[in-house]
């Protein structure tokens, strides 16, 4: 039987092998049994401004899915490009990015304004992977 010692040095070399071959979860990564989400962030809001602009990138899509729902307790309600709710199609094997140059993500009805450096509780609902629960976080803003 080895020693407290060696034991305890045996169970570290484990544990930091074992943390060497798992797959690494980053602090902005969210999961749903069939995707990733990864980094939703918005802007600072101004104070009178009654909806944000929310970018993530949605990737590792084992099966078809679709963007069915997205609540904030920051806001009433979500759209996507304009249109009223939320549906998006999730493309297995493709990455989808909403915000610069793909679907846009607008949360509306903001509660009140969304400040720099802070985060707000965000969940999106997939009709396949069920719901996320992620964080918005707020990295910076811009006040024209």
């Amino acid at each position: 039987m080895p020693s407290p010692s060696r034991r305890a040095l045996i169970q570290s070399g484990l544990l930091l092998c074992a943390a060497a071959v798992a797959p690494r979860a980053h602090a902005c990564e969210f999961f749903a049994t069939t995707l990733r989400v990864t980094h939703p962030w918005t802007r600072a809001t101004a104070p009178d401004a009654d909806s944000c602009i929310v970018s993530l990138k949605i990737d590792e899509v084992t099966c078809d899915d679709r963007l069915v729902g997205v609540r904030s307790p920051v806001a009433t309600g979500a759209r996507v490009d304009g249109a009223d709710g939320v549906d998006v199609a999730i493309l297995a094997g493709r990455e989808t990015v909403f915000g610069d140059g793909g679907p846009t993500l607008r949360l509306v009805g903001l509660r009140h304004p969304l400040e720099i450096a802070r985060s707000y509780p965000l969940e999106l609902v997939f009709e396949r992977g069920g719901p996320v629960a992620a964080t918005l976080n707020v990295d910076y803003g811009r006040f024209f």
